[in-house]
């Protein structure tokens, strides 16, 4: 053939080269390079089926390990798109059954509801932390399991780096993709690259849309794989230039190379005609030839290997092909020489997925039901988990058979907390399994436990949907469940429009759930009866979430205070805990304070499982009870809640509880530890897709990372909480606007920063949606900004409406107010000004308002040096500064700064250090990140114990760090280190 080199292009070699791809290979190069050297990259490959990407993943190992960097792979597959991280599991869990990294107990309990090599890891000890929620391997966080995992990696990553591949994840499961966007936005902190590749018509909306976000956020890298061209294509065959047979296959193929090299094979023209969904016609007839060429024996067990898995046992492939083991092993031997298939360790696997496609759809339908069958009853004779054998029944179970049905069931419990979507998967599968003649259970068979009925399942459904992020599926399903009830089955009915309004609120839908409401309360023959209380407690919430507290306090004052004949003690305990913050907002503090009282006392006789069905009622008490200053009270119902939903999967108020902590650790000062929790409540949130509870978690980080300095990253933060609270009308939307003011007040940005405080406070009109304490915090702020620039007669007005607000009753109010009075007169009488600050700093203090304290001792130094007191300015600056250096209020403690040297106070800055502290790359004073993030839990007061399970790492992990820590500090104590860091931030925040 004119132009042949050394190949016919008939007659391909077993590894073709690699041609037309130096840009993808350099791309490659670049991110590995960028990884040997220390840094996080994300790569991701985008192309058609069989353009090549598994080929280039494979190239980029090899490259890898040319650099020594240990590289771990897996893949998704096309018929096992059910398997929670089916991906990651193949790239990791061989590797730890072997090389476990010493994460402690707590973090291994976690992970071994993901890897299945983990499962038989000792039990650790029971803790009070977060891991002690994991004991049954089912009641995981996802955002807890997605952090613990990014720690894994860190760890595997730590001696020699770590490239992760994972291919074909167009095929992954909804949990698979959920841990990927959290590593690329939480990336991990090693040297780790992260390449994926995915086919781009069939890859799930969320994994278009992570790598799109990531992409315009300079997180990421997407590599498109094209076509080859015509000349690519003749240099792929062997030859010099495109002959006829050359260009005959280019325009079959379309350029695709695993496309190209089927049709070569072929003795047989190309042909033309209806394909295959993925397979053009050529291709598709090229692979069925290819097969058609095996032994009867080799195509069955080709048939049942893709019946049976991705990487199939032989074993598996002779049961569902119904041929010996003996017979198996010579057709895998055939198979292998024809290429078919290729060996992996013990297993086996199709030299490319759309081998396994055509090798499955070659199989008669009947046939592979059958085999699907003949493979789950296998697996149930060897005692195979539900959650193996659940694909196999799905596609084998017949209608009405019970042990199906509670096979899919079980499976769907085994996934419900960690991977939300596949349990609703299979619930959905054994509904479709029960007759809808049948609303009751059948009989359980000998030894299983009993089945929920199809009205049971239907409403376990809504609840895993939801916990899925799923809620418009899920209010859907529940009002399904409404329409197929009795009309007078009142207590099933309260439960799933209980649950239906609760959905509709998450979904920024609240006149729907309240319509929902009051249409199920008219079904109830008696609305007072302890069986509509649910639904009238739900009408409570909506009211108060839309700033409509006379409505609330109307429902609230027509149920009997103590309640009613045969009300239950967990509905006493319930309208209780929803009492404080109606009358509060109401403006009846003394009644709050005795609701408030009472509901301390029923919540603490109250057990966990009492609590748990009420805890949207405890998250109302626990938020009253931080506005009316019951601070510990406050945060212990909170700290009670947060381990109750986590150990029952209520992440549907997990986000809110979550938000409190952080609101009360950031008012004591502990802005580490906030910035923390405040960043879990955002990532469950965002989880559940619940865009009221993503404003108002988005809308702390906010504010918290404001007060620790980062005003930038904190104007981000609210404006993403804007946008998600958008459309809410509602509170969440104006504290979203009031944090997105004080990050522009932050970055001296003032004018819009008074504009956007003005909106938060509507004006101050007659309706004001922010909470009591954010509409004072207006006040003041509003007043320093009048005073900082000269317009004395404002600052007294923002000081005069403080006091109109404040609740003289409240110390904090009175502080605040005070704060206001200080700024407006600090340029007629700073003396005086000097006082009330002094005074405004010891109410905050007695308040444990740590960063409040330290912001009136700053106004104090301030107006003390203007009063030309400068020991008392000094004295106050230096209390400032002490504050705020170990808050780790960075901008505060920079300010603090610069007033001290008006006054002759000495401040160094270390050579070298900005201001964090830093030396260069990611230390802080000398400290890597984690080392700084033990620290400053320890100078929050937290234990070893508290901090392993806070960064979810081990004990003797935390034992090492701190080792670190006090070698590099020269110090021996943990009190030493405290002062150190003081120290420390107090010398390097001025720059």
């Amino acid at each position: 053939m004119e132009g042949r080199t050394d190949q016919h292009p008939d007659v391909l070699p077993a590894a073709l080269p690699l041609v037309g791809r130096q840009g993808v290979l350099r791309a490659l190069e670049e991110a590995l390079d960028a990884t040997a050297e220390g840094a996080f990259r994300f790569v991701a490959l985008v192309g058609e089926p069989g353009a090549g990407k598994t080929r280039l993943l494979s190239e980029l190992s090899g490259a890898a390990a040319a650099r020594k960097l240990p590289t771990r792979a897996g893949r998704a597959a096309e018929f096992e798109q059910e398997m929670p991280f089916g991906a990651v599991v193949d790239a990791l869990d061989d590797h730890l059954e072997e090389h476990l990294p010493d994460l402690g107990p707590g973090a291994t309990r976690l992970l071994s509801a993901v890897f299945p090599a983990l499962a038989a890891a000792p039990a650790a000890p029971a803790t009070t932390g977060p891991a002690a929620e994991t004991a049954d391997g089912r009641r995981v966080a996802r955002y807890q399991l997605y952090r613990t995992v990014r720690r894994l990696l860190e760890e595997l990553a730590a001696a020699s780096g770590l490239v992760l591949i994972l291919d074909d994840l167009h095929w992954a499961d909804e949990a698979t993709i959920e841990l990927l966007d959290h590593l690329v936005r939480h990336p991990p902190r090693a040297r780790v690259t992260l390449a994926v590749a995915y086919r781009p018509a069939q890859a799930s909306p969320r994994l278009a849309a992570l790598v799109e976000d990531a992409v315009q956020n300079a997180r990421a890298l997407r590599v498109p794989v094209d076509p080859l061209s015509e000349e690519q294509v003749a240099q792929l065959l062997g030859l010099r230039e495109p002959d006829a047979r050359c260009r005959e296959l280019y325009r079959a193929s379309g350029g695709n190379p695993f496309y190209l090299e089927a049709l070569a094979r072929s003795p047989q023209r190309p042909v033309t005609g209806p394909g295959d969904g993925d397979l053009p016609p050529a291709v598709q007839a090229a692979l069925v030839l290819e097969l058609s060429g095996l032994s009867r024996t080799a195509l069955l067990v080709a048939q049942g290997a893709a019946v049976a898995a991705d990487e199939f046992d032989p074993a598996l492939a002779a049961v569902a092909a119904e041929v010996s083991e003996d017979a198996t092993l010579s057709a895998l031997d055939e198979l292998v020489a024809r290429d078919i298939v290729r060996p992996m360790a013990e297993r086996f696997r199709f030299r490319h997925p759309l081998v396994r496609h055509a090798a499955y759809g070659s199989a008669a339908a009947g046939w592979r039901l059958a085999a699907h069958g003949r493979i789950a009853a296998y697996l149930a004779r060897i005692g195979a988990p539900a959650a193996m054998r659940a694909r196999h029944v799905e596609r084998s179970g017949r209608v009405g058979d019970p042990a199906a049905i509670a096979t899919l069931v079980e499976a769907a419990r085994t996934f419900t907390a960690q991977a939300p979507v596949t349990a609703a998967h299979w619930l959905r599968a054994a509904l479709r399994l029960m007759p809808e003649n049948m609303p009751e259970p059948p009989e359980p068979t000998e030894g299983r436990e009993p089945l929920p009925s199809r009205l049971g399942l239907l409403m376990e459904l809504a609840q895993v949907e939801s916990l899925g992020g799923r809620l418009a599926e899920g209010r859907e399903t529940a009002r399904t469940l409404l329409r197929l009830l009795p009309p007078d089955d009142y207590d099933r009915r309260v439960t799933a429009a209980r649950l239906c309004a609760l959905m509709e609120r998450l979904l920024g839908r609240p006149h729907e759930a309240r319509a929902l409401l009051l249409d199920e309360l008219r079904r109830i023959p008696d609305p007072a009866s302890p069986t509509g209380v649910p639904l009238r407690l739900r009408l409570v919430a909506e009211s108060l979430f839309r700033g409509d507290f006379r409505a609330a306090h109307a429902v609230l004052e027509n149920m009997p205070e103590n309640g009613g004949d045969g009300w239950p003690s967990a509905v006493r305990m319930a309208v209780t805990a929803l009492r404080p913050m109606s009358s509060f907002l109401s403006g009846d503090l003394a009644g709050a304070v005795r609701h408030a009282e009472t509901a301390d006392r029923l919540v603490a006789e109250a057990t966990d499982d009492e609590l748990a069905e009420w805890l949207d009622a405890v998250a109302w008490l626990c938020w009253a009870e931080h506005m009316m200053g019951r601070y510990a009270a406050s945060r212990r119902h909170f700290e009670r809640a947060v381990s109750v939903a986590r150990a029952t999967g209520q992440t549907y108020i997990l986000a809110t509880l979550l938000t409190g902590q952080a609101r009360a650790s950031t008012m004591e000062g502990r802005l580490t530890e906030a910035m923390m929790i405040a960043e879990e409540a955002a990532e469950t949130a965002r989880l559940l897709g619940a865009a009221p509870q993503l404003a108002g978690a988005l809308t702390q980080q906010s504010l918290t990372v404001g007060l620790a300095g980062d005003a930038k990253e904190a104007l981000r933060l609210a404006d993403e909480a804007m946008r998600a609270g958008a459309d809410g009308g509602e509170w969440y939307g104006a504290q979203a606007q009031y944090a997105r003011a004080r990050a522009l007040l932050g970055l001296s940005r003032v004018d819009e920063g008074v504009e956007a405080m003005m909106e938060a406070c509507n004006g101050f009109g007659e309706v004001i949606l922010l909470d009591p304490d954010a509409r004072l915090a207006c006040c003041e702020i509003m007043a320093e900004v009048a005073a900082q620039q000269g317009r004395d007669e404002d600052a007294a007005l923002w000081a005069g409406r403080a006091e109109q607000v404040a609740n003289p009753q409240l110390d904090s109010d009175r502080a605040r107010a005070m704060l206001a009075r200080s700024y407006a007169g600090m340029a007629a009488d700073p003396k005086t000004a000097a006082r009330l600050a002094r005074e405004a700093a010891a109410l905050f203090e007695a308040c444990y308002a740590r960063v409040d304290a330290g912001r009136a001792r700053l106004a104090a130094g301030v107006a003390a040096a203007r009063a030309k007191d400068r020991a008392a300015a000094r004295d106050d600056l230096r209390a400032a500064a002490d504050v705020f250096a170990a808050c780790g209020a960075r901008l505060l403690h920079s300010r603090t700064t610069f007033e001290q040297r008006r006054v002759g106070i000495r401040t160094p800055s270390p050579a070298g250090r900005g201001a964090s502290g830093r030396r260069g790359g990611d230390e802080q004073f000398g400290l890597s990140q984690r080392e700084f993030e033990v620290a400053m839990l320890v100078s929050d007061g937290l234990t070893n114990q508290q901090i392993a399970e806070r960064l979810f790492i081990s004990v003797r992990t935390v034992e090492t760090h701190l080792s670190h820590i006090f070698s590099k500090l020269d110090i021996t104590s943990r009190v030493n280190l405290v002062k150190a860091l003081a120290r420390l931030q107090a010398d390097t925040q001025e720059e």
